[in-house]
């Protein structure tokens, strides 16, 4: 009988070590590569962790008609900034593994958002793309995990489970789309590891 309880107190135990670690790293901010937390409302460029995997991110014009899509410049071309938007109202920093709205700064010719979202009316080469605009649902929520051991480096994933726990989402990681000349944004591929400078 104390053979029985020690291994219960042993399991619970583990048990709540793994609760706490993984409670711990959902809550772990999200660092902008001078090392300090990204923040609700602040302007960041984001760009690739490698620079051989193209430019910062910035709006495109990819068929000459509204929407406009997510892409990236060439290497040398200053990206436009972006602001995050934690999805829980009492947020201020965005968090790994929590649900956030992404959105540049400033207006386009479109009448509409520039805040991400994707694009599930059509696929290219299967993929989904990220366009910009308002979605009533889930598709402009996004979640950020850390890519491998280095500090500051993230990747950008498209998986709203905090905005609808009990819904069933084909997820998928950020990465790059080379259409007509262009690197578009696009999921169900590689993912492609980022970087946010904030602007000063």
């Amino acid at each position: 009988m104390k053979l029985n309880k020690n291994l219960i107190r042993r399991l619970s135990l583990v048990w709540l070590i793994m609760a706490i670690s993984a409670a711990s790293a959902q809550n772990s901010a999200v660092l902008d590569s001078s090392g300090q937390p990204l923040r609700r409302g602040v302007e960041y460029i984001i760009k690739p962790a490698i620079t051989d995997n193209g430019g910062p991110f910035t709006l495109i014009d990819r068929n000459g008609s509204c929407p406009f899509y997510v892409g990236q410049r060439n290497v040398t071309a200053d990206g436009i900034p972006v602001t995050f938007a934690p999805f829980d109202d009492g947020e201020n920093v965005v968090r790994e593994l929590s649900s956030f709205k992404v959105a540049f700064s400033g207006a386009t010719t479109c009448e509409q958002s520039t805040t991400w979202k994707v694009d599930h009316s059509g696929k290219v080469d299967g993929r989904r793309l990220i366009a910009t605009g308002d979605d009533l649902r889930y598709s402009n929520y996004f979640l950020i995990n850390k890519s491998g051991e280095l500090d500051g480096v993230y990747i950008i994933d498209w998986c709203p489970a905090d905005v609808c726990p009990i819904c069933k989402f084909i997820c998928g990681s950020l990465g790059s789309l080379f259409e007509n000349g262009q690197l578009l944004a696009a999921l169900d591929g590689s993912a492609l590891p980022l970087v946010f400078d904030r602007v000063v």
